[in-house]
This record gives C-alpha cells, structure tokens and sequence, in this order.
C-alpha cells in the first residue's frame, strides 16, 4: 500500500465517497461509496487516534489529481513548507457523469449495499447508529411492502454475485424475506414485522467483518475464527445493548436467532417466534450464496433445508416461508420445457407458475434480449431449477428490474 493523508475539511457530507478510506495502518474505514452524514462521525474516527488515509494504488482519478497539484506547485516555485503540506482531498477528483437516478419508489441497490456493509462492518464509528441503522430498516420495508417482487430479486441478484459484501447482503435478504412471510403468510402486525425486520438486519452485527473474510477465506477457520463464530449471538446481544438497543423483543429475536428448535411456533414468546423464522430465513439465504470454497445450491434444494426441520418434519415457520416465496422465488433460474433457462422475475399465480425471461436458448447461448414466457403454458412451463454457477451469462440488475417492475 502507499497510503497518503487525506484533509478531513475536505470530505463532503451527504455525497458518496470517491474512493476507499483507510487509516495510517491501512485497515478499511469506509468503503468507496460510502455516504458521510454528519461531521461527528469524522471527529468521533479522529477521537479513536485514527489518521485518515488513502491508499494511492485505489484512488484513481484522486490520486492523479493530487499528483499534478504537486507538480503545479513545483512549477510556480511555491515554498516547500506549503507543498509539503498539501494533502489529498476527496473532492480532487474531475467530476464525472452521475449515475442515472433510479426510477421512482425504487432505492439505489448497490448504494445502499455499500451502506449496509459499512454501518453493520464498523457500528461504533456511527455516534447515531440506532438512528442510521432504522433509516436502513425503513427503506427496505418500504421496499418489501410496495416492490416486494423487484426486491427479492434485487437482493437475490446481489447475494449470488458479490461475496465481498457478504454478511450486509445477507442481513438484508433474510430481513426483507422475514418481513414479506410475517405480513403476507403470519398475519403479524405491522409493529412487530418492524421489530422481526430489525433483528434480522443486525443479527449477525458482531462478526460482520469476520463474516465477509469468511466467504473469501479458502483455509479452514483458525480456532480464533471458530470461537467467534460459536459466541457471535451472545456478542451481537451486548453489542446491540452497548448501541442503544432498549427493545426486549428485539434483542430476544437475535438471540434466539441459531437456537435450533423443532416445533409449532405457538407457545413461544414473541421473541423465540422471530428467532425461529428467522433461523429458516437465514438457511435458506445461507445456502443460496456462493462462498469461495464452494458454489450455492440450486433454489429448491435451499427451500427444502429450510422446509423441513430438525427431526425432518414440516417446519411451521419454513413452510410459511416456502408459501410465501414459491418454489421458484424471483432471483432463481429455472429450466423451461423449451429447454430454454429462464430467470425468475416475478412470484406467479401459482408456487410452480413464475413470470420469467428467458436469458440463454435452447442451445445454451444467451438469447440478447430478455424475453418474457408464460409458465403456465406447457410449452413453457418450469421443469427443473438451474443452478447459478451453471448459468454462464452476466445479465445487469437493471435490466431485470425494468421487466420486473412492470408487474
């Protein structure tokens, strides 16, 4: 690494990173992307001892900018007290084209990944985090209850895909799942599928970095990496207390989150009842993303882990899960009797009857153009799930979101 100082005056509040932020050891701060809210999260990272950094080799268009403004400095003969004083900013960078806004109603995806990796990776470095960690909360929920199709597939999309960002994607998923199966298929109420929602998202907040070093790790885990692995529920309880985190039902949710009860759900507490739908979510999430080590299991091999429970009976909470996603849940591929392999946009009619586009033809070559078929037609009906690792085509959330979203 070559990592050069950064001006803290010049990080602007509110607008994305531009590049990844280090301290002078090189560790990450803050991922590129990352939204800087307030001046008291810089001054509570500076309050720790820490020297923000950036490491050149990452900076890019940054990094060439403070370089000529070293080389302007040379040429007009400026005192070298002044040159030498000169820092990087995060606002040397040549401005560059915005990203198209997304459409009305739907949230940015991989901004609000990079959000989420950050807040659940480094909480303490948040002076607001329960604040932040709602704000998170209600955007997916608004998500859930008004796009609940598109958003499943969103996060499906980018659980099979990006592995760096593992443990914040995956919190996201099983979240959003929990939240779709309480309302839609439990009944539950509206304050209590939010406090579901919000375990879900910080069940795992006390070994997020070990998580996403997990997915990447192809050694065994350390007996250091065992430990916390086996203490991280208990770890997470403390933590979400030492945040803030008052509400009893929430943090019974988290705790309650690995503990492997077969069961009804009647009879539990409101907290144990969370726990355990969430424990199913959390299979099923779990199975679907790849890890360095290994490849994910096609879609109905991870519904049926999460189907049946531990004595290999119907699992109350898993089968209202199952009810809820279909067989076929957006974000899955699926093989037409076509032969054609088709990707999962929408939740059909019926468990077996998705709306899908087909992606690669007949002769396994990708068609181009998504092309919409209805699986209710024998012709096109769904014979066989496809792994994705199998699926040999890069196909851009975007575009699957547009077909999705119109219903």
């Amino acid at each position: 690494m070559n990592l050069v100082p950064l001006n803290i005056d010049s990080i602007q509040l509110g607008q994305p990173l531009p590049f990844v932020l280090r301290d002078s050891e090189g560790l990450l701060l803050a991922q590129k992307g990352y939204v800087v809210r307030t001046r008291a999260e810089l001054d509570a990272m500076l309050a720790r001892g820490l020297q923000l950094c950036v490491d050149t080799a990452e900076s890019g268009d940054s990094h060439r900018a403070y370089v000529a403004q070293l080389h302007r400095m040379l040429n007009t003969d400026q005192a070298l007290g002044q040159i030498a004083a000169v820092k990087l900013t995060a606002g040397s960078a040549p401005a560059k084209p915005e990203r198209p806004a997304a459409p009305s109603g739907r949230i940015d995806w991989g901004e609000t990944q990079l959000r989420a990796t950050q807040l659940l990776r480094s909480p303490a470095a948040a002076p607001d985090f329960p604040a932040r960690l709602q704000a998170l909360h209600a955007d997916l929920a608004r998500q859930v209850e008004t796009q609940p199709d598109p958003t499943l597939l969103a996060l499906m999309h980018l659980a099979a895909r990006e592995i760096r960002m593992y443990s914040a994607t995956h919190a996201m998923l099983v979240s959003c799942i929990v939240m779709l199966v309480a309302r839609e298929t439990l009944r539950w109420p509206a304050e209590r599928v939010q406090t579901l929602g919000l375990a879900a998202l910080s069940m795992n907040i006390s070994m997020t970095a070990l998580q996403d070093q997990l997915a990447l790790q192809t050694q065994p885990l350390t007996s250091e990496q065992m430990n916390a692995v086996d203490t991280h529920v208990d770890r997470s309880v403390a933590q979400l207390r030492a945040l803030g985190v008052t509400d009893a039902v929430w943090l019974e949710a988290v705790a309650e989150h690995h503990r492997r009860a077969p069961g009804p759900l009647a009879g539990r507490t409101e907290g144990q009842q969370m726990g355990r739908l969430i424990q199913r979510a959390d299979t099923f999430s779990a199975r679907m993303s790849p890890r360095s080590t290994r490849n994910p299991m096609p879609v109905t091999a991870a519904l049926q882990a999460s189907y049946h429970d531990e004595n290999q009976k119907v699992d109350e909470a898993g089968a209202a899960m199952v009810r809820t996603l279909g067989i076929y849940p957006p974000g899955a591929y699926v093989r037409l009797a076509s032969q054609e392999v088709a990707v999962v946009l929408r939740r059909g009619a019926s468990a077996t009857t998705p709306r899908v586009a087909v992606v690669l033809n007949q002769s396994g070559m990708p068609t181009g153009e998504l092309i919409p078929r209805d699986t209710r037609q024998p012709a096109w009906k769904v014979v066989a799930p496809v792994a994705r690792h199998d699926v040999r085509v890069q196909v851009r959330l975007e575009r699957l979101l547009l077909l999705a979203e119109r219903g």
